[in-house]
């Protein structure tokens, strides 16, 4: 399997050296028409492809001629996917980024790139992602608060591999970077409201101020609702995987010279969303009550009615970014950023997998049968966070130097704690008929609390050279970044008791724990013509490493590293009609953060409670992948554009080292499976606009298509392979999702630049169904959760 997966690789290698080959002979053949007709072109800005520019290297830059595997969203885009935060971008609009859901939590995302960012449970203060999100050059340090809302985007970049030299820690799968549109100075509005099924609407509202005294101001706000996607039954409770969610945002650019600018930010965010529904699609070896009945399908209402409320996330945030333009060759910038976040958890959307039980639970029952018997597990958490960073940047060229440095002090404290109870009871042997339990939700046991403070310090710098050679073809870039973490807290209950450490005392257990290290990075790009350039690189990276507030001894584990070879070439063809982006990478995966099941013991005696630990695991992992994405503009206002990945992460199988209830080890090696990490998924999309008289017709469609991955990254039961070389864990459905979109816009309303659009959008047109998060339990049976069903509105835009 291994040798395929090498020869795989070693083939896209081979198939990218050859298209740049093949493409750049295409250019030169092309070159003297392109150079005849430069100047007619020259006042045709609007034909073929347009300049997409990207900050990924720390200022601005056309993404062609970038040397770094880069996706890039634009507001457009974003738009025309009816995208109202991150967790929309979950249906595969970027092959190589796997957005989704922590469990069935929209409240918590979960973000990999490239197969590296999560592999179980990063929802937890001393846990970190492996891809760093980032708006406007603050880095968001937590997978709580992303779900909230989107502003006014310019461009959502995602950036490709290990990015451990510019952005440091927690970006071994990649970024994504997020910048939003900045004040104007000149007075504009963009005012947009629609409605749609599952009693959706929204509205947006962003306004652009004239400036005065040398300073621009900018707001935003946003609301946004939709009602649940399956119904809960019980009178006055929330549904499932419905959502609120408001934000506002002002925005104030002081530019008092030509070479000095102050950007104040402040932005407040309030996003209420309940879980989603977990079916079950498949009965264990449990007898079932009789309203445990099973789903194989996606529904539109809840089998019993359980307690439910919105999990409530509220963030707000303050950033002041300065620039000084020292020379004309040499620029300082300091971003300073403070961050607060709070987030709430209630989840009872698990209910249809706990109403089971075994034929001796049964018989033992005194009650008789399901008589009395506890069912619907609701899951609270609080968790609260506040971050602040500072980073200097100075970005300059000396001769034939291009180069970047800086430093980044980032401190984060965070708290939480998690209760679980049951909510409901049956009253019958049957299982037929069921109560709400009367309980005292705030008087319930607590099953964990920790808390931690963590900081981190980095140094960095980057460097391109151009030598004089070969009309200056040839870019050499090398780069260092040296970090220092540090983590400091305590694991202060377990199970609603003091934990009790490896001597046998009970009292809080501590984390103290610090690791640094040195991320270097090269690149040779070489411009093969002046539409075709190629780039090798060499890059590393690391999650940062924590300890496992699940845990019972709160044990610290290490960072994971990876280590990636990465070649592409970036070209365009057609005389700027066609655009065509490849890469393949490969590289060592090491020190992987694993989770295992353990008994809680107490008083030295292991029960059949269990809690989490992590290891990092033994052996060295691999990974590899291939990109390419096509974008062709065949026709004046036709652009089609495609992407394609290819992505496969190698984890050892590892022995859980932890004994079971009955105090045996195992000697099995467990196979690991990579998270959220199809193997294959592609994305392509065709777009049209058709000016006529007085207005424009706008058309949009994209298809996503994903092979399905895996959501545990191993298997509690696993005991080896059975007859049919088969294992047990099983991995989701492979999709297939078609958004789209019709507008009719550019209507003139007859007074200044005033424009009107009208515009009708869905999300899943063909209400396609597949199961992304699949699990297997041999007692209580298959269970899952479904994507969500077609969605579809309209909506009303107004600018000038």
């Amino acid at each position: 399997m291994m040798r395929q997966h090498r020869w795989a690789a070693t083939t896209a290698y081979t198939l990218i050296l050859l298209a740049s080959c093949q493409t750049a002979a295409v250019a030169a053949q092309e070159a003297p028409a392109a150079v005849a007709g430069e100047a007619a072109d020259a006042g045709d800005a609007g034909d073929g492809l347009g300049q997409i520019v990207v900050t990924a290297q720390k200022r601005k830059e056309d993404l062609q001629v970038t040397p770094i595997s880069i996706s890039v969203m634009r507001s457009d885009d974003l738009v025309n996917r009816h995208v109202t935060s991150l967790v929309d971008l979950g249906d595969g609009a970027i092959p190589s980024l796997k957005i989704a859901p922590f469990y069935s939590r929209n409240s918590a995302l979960i973000v990999n790139i490239r197969g590296i960012g999560v592999l179980s449970d990063g929802n937890q203060p001393a846990r970190d992602q492996g891809v760093g999100v980032y708006v406007d050059g603050v880095y968001l340090g937590r997978a709580q608060g992303l779900g909230t809302a989107l502003f006014d985007i310019e461009n959502v970049e995602v950036l490709k591999g290990p990015q451990g030299t510019l952005f440091g820690r927690n970006t071994e799968g990649g970024a994504v970077n997020i910048t939003t549109k900045k004040p104007t100075g000149e007075f504009h509005m963009n005012a947009t409201g629609g409605m749609g099924n599952y009693g959706q609407y929204k509205g947006e509202v962003h306004l652009d101020l004239p400036a005065f005294n040398n300073i621009a101001v900018k707001v935003d706000g946003v609301v946004a609702h939709r009602d649940p996607l399956v119904k809960n039954p019980l009178s006055g409770a929330a549904g499932f995987n419905q959502y609120d969610k408001q934000g506002f945002h002002a925005e104030a650019l002081w530019t008092p010279s030509s070479t000095f600018s102050a950007d104040y930010s402040f932005d407040i965010s309030k996003d209420e969303s309940t879980s989603l529904y977990l079916n079950l699609v498949a009965a264990g070896t449990n007898t079932q009550a009789a309203l445990g009945t099973v789903q194989p399908n996606r529904i539109g209402t809840a089998n019993v009615g359980v307690p439910m409320q919105p999990s409530v996330g509220k963030v707000h945030g303050h950033r002041l970014t300065m620039e000084w333009e020292a020379a004309d060759d040499l620029t300082f910038k300091s971003i300073s950023s403070y961050r607060k976040l709070s987030q709430s958890q209630w989840d009872n959307g698990s209910a249809a997998t706990t109403m089971s039980a075994t034929a001796a639970t049964l018989a033992a029952n005194a009650s008789g049968g399901f008589t009395g018997v506890n069912f619907a597990r609701y899951s609270l958490a609080m968790f609260d966070q506040d971050q602040w960073s500072q980073e200097f940047q100075a970005i300059g060229e000396i001769g034939r130097v291009k180069y970047v440095g800086g430093a980044l002090y980032y401190q984060e404290k965070v708290h939480d704690n998690a209760q679980a109870f049951y909510t409901n009871q049956f009253t019958n042997a049957a299982g037929s008929a069921y109560v709400i339990r009367q309980i005292d939700y705030g008087a319930q046991a607590i099953d964990r609390e920790s808390h931690v403070k963590t900081k981190s310090y980095g140094l960095f710098g980057q460097a391109t050279w151009t030598p004089d050679l070969l009309d200056d073809a040839i870019h050499l870039t090398g780069g260092l970044r040296w970090s220092k973490d540090s983590k400091h807290g305590a694991l202060t209950i377990v199970n609603n008791a003091l934990p009790v450490n490896r001597d046998g005392v009970s009292g809080p257990i501590g984390l103290d724990a610090s690791w640094s290290r040195v991320d270097p990075m090269v690149n040779l790009a070489v411009d093969l013509s002046k539409d075709v350039h190629v780039y090798g690189k060499w890059s590393t990276g690391y999650k940062s490493g924590g300890a496992n507030s699940r845990s019972q001894n709160y044990d610290a584990f290490n960072p994971e590293t990876v280590s990636i070879f990465e070649i592409g070439a970036k070209t365009e063809f057609f005389d700027n009609h066609a655009r065509f982006n490849i890469a393949g990478y490969a590289g060592e995966y090491k020190d992987i953060q694993v989770d295992f099941s353990r008994p809680y013991e107490t008083g030295g005696v292991r029960t059949t409670r269990t809690t989490t630990s992590t290891i990092n695991a033994p052996g060295t992992g691999g990974v590899h992948g291939v990109e390419a994405e096509l974008t062709v503009n065949p026709l004046t206002g036709l652009t089609l554009t495609g992407s394609w990945s290819y992505q496969y992460v190698h984890i050892p199988a590892t022995v859980n080292p932890y004994p079971n209830a009955a105090g045996v080890t195992s000697t099995v090696a467990v196979p690991i499976y990579q998270t959220y990490t199809p193997k294959y998924s592609a994305s392509g999309a065709v777009d049209y606009e058709l000016p006529l008289n007085g207005l424009t017709l706008r058309a949009h469609v994209d298809g996503n298509y994903d092979s399905g991955f895996y959501a545990s990254n191993n298997d509690p039961v696993y005991t080896g392979p059975d007859a049919t070389g088969n294992i047990y864990q099983p991995k989701g459905e492979k999709s297939f999702i078609v958004n789209s979109r019709i507008s009719v816009g550019d209507i003139d309303l007859g007074y200044g630049d005033a424009k009107l659009s009208f515009a009708f959008w869905t999300r899943n047109l063909f209400n396609e169904q597949h199961m992304f998060y699949k699990a297997l339990s041999p007692t209580s049976g298959m269970n899952g959760f479904f994507n969500e069903p077609r969605t579809f509105g309209g909506e009303m835009n107004i600018r000038f």
